[in-house]
């Protein structure tokens, strides 16, 4: 194993790495535990090709702007909420969406 890291090493490495960034930025354990709730809690509404996300809370963001200033209708970007399982579905099963129909 000449040359490699051992999984266990990388992901020490990893966590070290995490942990300085972290104080080198102030962002302590509980601010990331908060941060990852509201994420929870305020999940996006749109989502463009980037990645770029808005939850609708605050002012709209430039891409979301730009888009509707060029004529491009926000709900383009919205993204549909997960689909609810109904009590009558008792199958586990996936079941792949009708694309042509």
């Amino acid at each position: 194993m000449k040359g490699k890291i051992a999984d266990g090493e990388a992901r020490e490495r990893l966590i070290m790495w995490i942990r300085r960034r972290m104080a080198e930025f102030g962002i302590t354990p509980q601010a990331l535990a908060e941060s990852l709730q509201y994420d929870r809690d305020h999940p996006p509404l749109y989502r463009d090709a980037r990645g770029n996300e808005w939850n609708g809370k605050g002012a709209m963001p430039h891409w979301l702007s730009a888009a509707r200033n060029a004529g491009v209708n926000p709900d383009f970007f919205r993204i549909d909420p997960a689909p609810q399982a109904s009590a009558s579905d008792s199958s586990n099963e996936p079941k792949q969406p009708d694309l042509f129909g």
